[in-house]
């Protein structure tokens, strides 16, 4: 029993000193992050850079894991435990660390996306190289963030001597896998690759507007096996990549926004056309919503019964353009119900009535 004590003794001693070292470390840390963190929100708050906002709102969280645990595999080597006792920790902290290092770096990527957006604002009229920009962005984005993933597993995984050995007899094999594999996922591949060709031959871009399978909206979102359209009336439209290569749709900002509205009126022959047309110049011209290219009325048919006209008006996009039709559209039947009420459409009916003489003689016969 005395020779058991001692060793009890220092048995606990140590255990004491492992976790008062690895506590301080982690307080240490968590007090380096709190300096860096306080630092940087009094500077934002002096002079409000984005650079610094950024950093505080996607580091906050991750620094407060990676700090205390980069402080902990410094002081590792003082941790007096057993051999197995420290081999796991030393596992563990290692695994975190990296995994910890990896959180950070794809911040980081948000950090970059932030400043890149706050460079190029797509909110502005003229905004085709900033949605050509923001589309190849998010692919790339989305491969960086993929490859930071990839490589922090592979790097916990391959620490592990028993998961080496594994990998080295996947290696043999790995031209037959992929062979299953690739006829297994080839859809998915197809969509993989269909993102890429978008990203950069870019047949749609973010905030192109879009009429797909009768729908009219703007690219929402684009991922690496779908696109998402926002619908004019809050409805999303989810369509797979392969489908903007391989079907057609109408993309009305593919160079650019600016696009032509139509009105058709339907009226009566006797409409004095010239008077429609001076009134349709009176309604755009002085119109907030015309881009000051084209306006004007044409009779485009001339039906059995009526007569059809078409004011062509342009505008900056096609928001605008569809506002500014409504408008037109409204005031010019407006004005004919006014001034010319009766050259609205009309049906003429032209009835030949036999006289009461020959009817009469027709019954006499009879």
């Amino acid at each position: 029993m005395q020779s058991y004590l001692p060793t009890f003794s220092n048995s606990f001693h140590n255990i004491l000193y492992s976790v008062g070292v690895l506590a301080g470390s982690v307080v240490a840390g968590l007090v380096l992050k709190y300096i860096i963190f306080a630092l940087l929100r009094a500077y934002k708050r002096k002079k409000e850079p984005l650079l610094t906002h950024s950093i505080y709102n996607h580091l906050s969280g991750p620094c407060s894991v990676f700090f205390p645990l980069l402080l902990v595999s410094f002081t590792l080597p003082l941790i007096s435990l057993t051999p197995d006792s420290w081999e796991v920790i030393r596992r563990f902290v290692e695994t975190t660390l990296i995994g910890s290092f990896a959180w950070c770096l794809i911040k980081f990527v948000y950090v970059g996306e932030d400043l890149i957006k706050h460079r190029f604002q797509i909110t502005k009229p003229d905004n085709f190289r900033e949605r050509k920009l923001f589309t190849q962005l998010q692919f790339v984005k989305q491969v960086i963030i993929i490859l930071i993933i990839f490589v922090a597993a592979a790097l916990i995984l391959m620490s592990f001597a028993t998961v080496r050995k594994i990998g080295t007899g996947l290696l043999t094999s790995a031209g037959i896998a992929s062979v299953i594999i690739g006829f297994a996922a080839q859809r998915s591949i197809g969509n993989l690759l269909a993102g890429f060709q978008i990203a950069f031959t870019q047949p749609i871009r973010i905030d192109d507007v879009l009429v797909v399978e009768g729908e009219w909206g703007r690219v929402e979102e684009i991922t690496f096996t779908y696109v998402v359209l926002h619908i004019w009336d809050e409805r999303r439209l989810v369509l797979p990549l392969n489908y903007f290569i391989e079907k057609p749709f109408q993309n009305w900002t593919r160079t650019t926004a600016r696009i032509l509205g139509t009105v058709f009126l339907y009226t009566d022959y006797t409409i004095p056309v010239e008077a429609v047309r001076q009134e349709l110049i009176n309604i755009v011209h002085p119109h907030k919503l015309w881009d000051k290219r084209v306006c004007v009325l044409q009779v485009t048919d001339s039906k059995e019964q009526t007569l059809e006209l078409r004011a062509l008006v342009s505008a900056a996009d096609s928001g605008s353009a569809f506002d500014l039709r409504c408008e037109v559209r409204e005031r010019l039947v407006k004005f004919i119900q006014t001034n010319y009420p009766e050259c609205l459409p009309k049906t003429r009916a032209v009835v030949d009535i036999e006289s009461p003489v020959k009817i009469n003689e027709g019954n006499s016969k009879v």
